[in-house]
Parts: structure tokens; C-alpha cells; sequence
């Protein structure tokens, strides 16, 4: 009787066992089905010959920086902050993150703040970007610039650039900011070192300095 009952047991294992090894196969079998492209293989599916493919290697961009056109050759998976960091030397914006979370590599692209980390070079071409680089004349300084040092609106000095970026298209939008504007505008950049009271009354000075300007 025992031999009896562990029959049908033996035959309920086998029968799980190909169920397992049947799964298995199957799920080959999706993979592979995966592979392809409206019934070819991913090789077979190639772009057609007149499709613009860039990279992996370098290839020329021009980038309008602060009103002058620059011409350099990079990968299409750099930055725009490492390249102007690492090919045109121009090195105000700061890699701190490289994430798009710490805003000290803010640049303004064509009127709006943006983190250079998280563009990439060629993307920026055809628009207007402006840096940190172009605050300064001279003994002329922007007015974002001046009301950062008459609050002593810095401290390392690695976050400043960005907070003066983010400052710069903060103030433009809003000449009559009050400081709770001013916190939801400068939100998007930390500063380590604390020193956000400065940081912020340097905003509300250039906010009455743009707003002046337009009156």
C-alpha cells in the first residue's frame, strides 16, 4: 500500500520538474523574442544609410558662450560643464555633485537657470549660455556680483557661483521679491558652509538693485 501512494508523489514531482524546465525555456525563448524589431534582428534593423548617427568618438560642436562663439570637439556624452571645464578653461561653474542636486554648476541657458552637469555639450548648441565668467569687467562688477560682496554672501566659495547664477535669472524674473520668494527661488542650490542669510540678502539687494533699474 505504502509503494502504492508514493507513486502518484513521484509522478506529481516529475510533473512540477518539466513545468520548471517548460518556464525556463519559455523565458529563452521571450529573451531571443526581445532581440527583435518588427520581426528582424536588432543587426538586421540598422538605421537607414542617410540617418545621422554621432559618437562614440568626438565630433565639432559650436557653443555661444557670453556672446562668443566657441568651436571644440568632444564625445556626445559630455557635459556641457566639462567641457567648458576641460576644453575652454573656462572653470567658474564648479563639479561638486555631478548629479543635478547641489546647483554649484548653475549656468544660464537662454534666459533660464539650468545645472551644466546634467546637459550635454551638444545638446547647448544654438542657444545663449552665459557663466559666471561674464559678471565681471573690468572694475565693473554685475550687480549680483556687488551685493554678494557687500553681504559677505560667500565663505569656501564653491557654491557661489551657482548661487549667483540662479541669483542672476532669480532677480530678473522678480525686480519686487520678498524673502519667501527669494527661498522657493534659491532653492535648487545648497550651500555647505551655511551661510544662507548672507546668500539671501544678496538676493533681496539685487532684487531692489533690478528693481531701481527699471524704475
Amino acid at each position: 500500500m505504502k509503494g502504492k501512494k508514493a507513486k502518484p508523489q513521484k509522478m506529481k514531482a516529475e510533473k512540477l520538474a518539466l513545468t520548471r524546465r517548460d518556464f525556463l525555456r519559455g523565458a529563452g525563448v521571450a529573451v531571443s523574442g526581445g532581440m527583435l524589431v518588427g520581426g528582424q534582428t536588432l543587426a538586421q534593423a540598422a538605421p537607414a544609410p542617410d540617418t545621422d548617427i554621432l559618437g562614440p568618438g568626438s565630433v565639432p560642436i559650436t557653443l555661444k558662450i557670453n556672446g562668443a562663439a566657441h568651436q571644440l570637439s568632444v564625445e556626445p556624452r559630455v557635459t556641457l560643464l566639462d567641457a567648458l571645464r576641460n576644453q575652454l578653461d573656462i572653470t567658474g561653474a564648479k563639479r561638486v555633485c555631478d548629479r543635478g542636486t547641489c546647483g554649484a554648476c548653475t549656468m544660464i541657458v537662454d534666459g533660464k537657470a539650468i545645472y551644466a552637469c546634467s546637459m550635454l555639450a551638444i545638446e547647448a548648441q544654438g542657444h545663449n549660455i552665459t557663466t559666471i565668467e561674464s559678471f565681471s569687467h573690468g572694475d565693473h562688477l554685475d550687480p549680483v556680483m556687488s551685493a554678494f560682496w557687500d553681504n559677505d554672501a560667500q565663505q569656501c566659495g564653491f557654491c557661489t557661483p551657482g548661487f549667483m547664477m540662479a541669483c542672476k535669472e532669480f532677480v530678473t524674473k522678480h525686480p519686487h521679491a520678498k524673502l519667501e520668494e527669494v527661498n522657493e527661488g534659491l532653492s535648487g542650490n545648497i550651500c555647505r558652509c551655511g551661510t544662507y542669510h548672507g546668500l539671501k540678502q544678496a538676493a533681496l539687494d539685487a532684487s531692489k538693485g533690478a528693481r531701481s533699474a527699471k524704475a
